[in-house]
């Protein structure tokens, strides 16, 4: 089967992009390939469902660009597309004077992506916002909400299946990939592709995959695992909208917070910790060859001896709910361990470089027939509308279409 473009990876941002190479070229053929049976089954169908503001990110970075421009596009998708979504603000709360500092930078960067609305709140003030939250110093940010991104990417799918030039194919896992002059082949375990240009959307497989390719890469996937606790109904009302921590900015977690879904449950979470398996969803799960590799890697090692007190910490939360229900009271100080029942989690493709960096910015690599997204954790889903713009301008280019 041959198309112009394949697509790897059928999670939000790979769709998105498929949408954006059919809008933006009447000519185009794009084929998306998922070895899952059905679309947006890892990172996009188990994150928070949070839209994000773009606060956090660093003025000029590919987050910041693609999330500020991404939140308006996914804005306006939903309401052509009439999906819900509710714009309820969220509150970062500073718990001690010592992250006055950090809050202060957070808000900076905020005026700087350009939010508006931004509000300082003092002790009082966050109460008006969430009257069960405790902290000394706040910033409301009117931008952020929630949404369903499962619902989101079904709806991309259905724009890419109803084009008439856009296919998506499941069950088709990767097996090998070869260039040949100005075609790519792909070949799964039932069939062979043939296309002009591989773009590599495929999450916590993305190196494997650009590494089948034949790409000299600088980093490696190391898996996250994010785990959750739901609010029992009756204790829901402890809970209006979102209340985020201030985040340690030396790490690229946002650490654990509330989030009330679209559907009204408050999810409480996640926490952090390295998984023993690239889609290690349970502490159960393990695959000797992938933790090997985690832990083989020199880049990996460098960050768990940078970062192994937190570390620590992340699986104690992970371990021991009293933990996890400690470091949730000190925002909201009522909520007891009782109040929590285990709920869903998620693993975060976390790019680290050899040097012992986790990379925080989006990260794509581009050769001869190929594109990788190789970094798009949150706010991907997001700035995935923007994401796939961007790379879809890119991948016409390559295609002189």
């Amino acid at each position: 089967m041959n198309a112009d473009v394949i697509i790897v990876g059928a999670g939000i941002v790979g769709l998105s992009t498929a949408y954006q190479l059919l809008d933006n070229n009447p000519d185009i053929q794009v084929l998306v390939l998922e070895k899952e049976d059905g679309i947006a089954k890892h990172q996009t169908g188990n994150n928070s469902g949070v839209i994000h503001s773009g606060i956090y990110y660093k003025p000029g970075s590919l987050k910041a660009e693609n999330c500020i421009r991404g939140y308006h596009m996914l804005l306006d998708f939903c309401n052509k597309e009439n999906i819900k979504y509710d714009l309820c603000g969220k509150i970062i709360v500073a718990t001690s004077t010592e992250e006055f500092g950090a809050l202060e930078n957070i808000y900076q960067r905020g005026i700087l992506n350009g939010l508006s609305g931004l509000k300082y709140l003092n002790k009082e003030e966050i109460l008006s916002y969430e009257p069960n939250c405790s902290g000394l110093k706040g910033i409301f940010v009117p931008q952020t909400g929630i949404v369903d991104y499962k619902e989101v990417s079904q709806k991309i799918a259905d724009k890419i299946r109803n084009s008439g030039r856009g296919q998506i194919l499941t069950n088709q896992k990767i097996e090998s990939i070869t260039s040949s002059g100005n075609s790519a082949i792909i070949h799964t375990l039932s069939e062979r592709f043939e296309c002009q240009l591989v773009i590599n959307c495929a999450g916590l497989y993305c190196d494997k995959v650009a590494a089948m390719a034949g790409e000299k890469l600088n980093m490696k996937i190391i898996p996250f695992r994010g785990e959750y606790y739901s609010i029992k109904p009756e204790k829901a009302h402890l809970v209006k909208n979102l209340i985020y921590p201030v985040p340690d900015p030396n790490f690229p977690f946002l650490g654990v917070h509330f989030t009330r879904r679209i559907s009204g449950e408050i999810e409480a979470g996640p926490n952090a910790v390295f998984a023993f398996k690239r889609e290690g969803y349970n502490k159960t799960d393990f695959k000797w060859s992938e933790f090997w590799e985690s832990i083989g890697f020199a880049g990996f090692r460098k960050v768990a001896s940078k970062y192994w007190k937190t570390g620590l910490g992340e699986y104690k939360r992970s371990f021991f709910k009293t933990a996890f229900t400690n470091a949730l009271q000190k925002l909201v100080p009522a909520i007891q361990e009782n109040d929590l029942e285990p709920a869903g989690s998620g693993v975060r493709a976390q790019a680290c470089d050899a040097q012992g960096g986790l990379i925080d910015d989006f990260y794509i690599q581009e050769s001869a027939n190929f594109i990788h997204v190789l970094n798009a954790p949150s706010p991907a889903a997001t700035s995935s509308l923007s994401i796939g713009l961007h790379i879809a301008e890119s991948a016409l280019k390559k295609l002189n279409k």
